[in-house]
């Protein structure tokens, strides 16, 4: 399989949908995708039921994404917060992420806890700090082709012209690939772009109801973005239709009236490979050969 480094340096537009467990994952990979983004936020969502607050643990997202990579084997990219501490800890989580399957790590620099990007009242560590971080990373990668994503949150806090000088630092750390989180504009986001795109990948992140408006990844892609990702639709896709059912069920005291959005037992069992597995399993269990 072509590596994620290698795939970021040609078109088209690499577009990574968010999951958050082995079942999204497969279903994913089902669609066509070539690489998928496991989200803090959707694990906090789904996990936790709790918001992008810094709850969630380094050991909760590395035992998710171990979870993940046993379903699929593509690319997996993997929101690794702020490291979870100092560049000892990034360290770490670099070490048990990369075990548990990660392609690439996105490192950000806000202070502990952190928030969402797309909420308000965030707090930074020093440029300096981050970049030491991000080298002390690259140190504790096994390969290579573990990726480093610099993440910077700089806009909602110093102003876009400071987080084009904190992504600048970063890339000159070693980040493989850069970040900047919330631009509010698409203005900003052909300034991001102009000033990276060729030099280094670039992420783009599309949050439904988020500061930044939400674009096409071919349009990111005319601009120079080279990944765009859609990290918690799912868990909004999911949350509503689970709401809605659940009020179903209440209501009738059946799953009748909402049988036609849903999947029946066979179908759901079709999806996540039963058949296939008990037709392996016949092979082990000390039948006739």
């Amino acid at each position: 399989m072509e590596s994620l480094r290698a795939r970021l340096a040609r078109r088209p537009v690499l577009l990574a949908p968010g999951v958050y467990d082995g079942l999204t994952a497969a279903l994913a990979t089902a669609a066509g995708f070539e690489a998928l983004y496991l989200s803090g936020a959707a694990v906090a969502y789904t996990r936790l039921g709790r918001p992008d607050i810094g709850l969630t643990t380094m050991s909760e997202m590395a035992d998710t994404l171990a979870l993940i990579r046993d379903r699929t084997a593509l690319p997996v990219i993997v929101d690794a917060d702020t490291g979870f501490g100092n560049a000892l800890n990034a360290q770490r989580t670099m070490r048990a992420y990369e075990r548990a399957g990660a392609s690439a790590l996105q490192v950000e620099d806000q202070s502990f806890p952190k928030r969402c990007g797309h909420l308000s009242d965030k707090r930074l560590i020093p440029a300096a700090e981050m970049a030491g971080k991000i080298r002390a990373m690259a140190d504790a990668r096994e390969s290579a082709e573990t990726l480093i994503i610099a993440r910077t949150d700089a806009i909602g806090v110093e102003g876009f012209e400071a987080a084009l000088e904190r992504a600048e630092a970063y890339v000159g750390a070693g980040a493989d690939a850069l970040f900047v989180e919330a631009p509010r504009s698409g203005e900003e986001l052909r300034a991001v772009a102009a000033r990276f795109a060729g030099r280094v990948p670039l992420m783009a992140n599309m949050v439904e109801g988020g500061v930044t408006p939400v674009s096409a990844a071919q349009d990111l892609e005319a601009m120079g973005y080279a990944l765009v990702i859609f990290p918690g639709g799912i868990v909004r896709a999911l949350a509503k239709t689970a709401e809605e059912y659940y009020a179903s069920l209440h209501a009738h005291g059946s799953n009748r009236p909402f049988a036609a959005r849903m999947f029946d037992f066979k179908e759901l069992n079709a999806r996540i490979g039963t058949p296939e597995m008990l037709e392996a399993g016949r092979a082990y269990d000390g039948g006739e050969e």
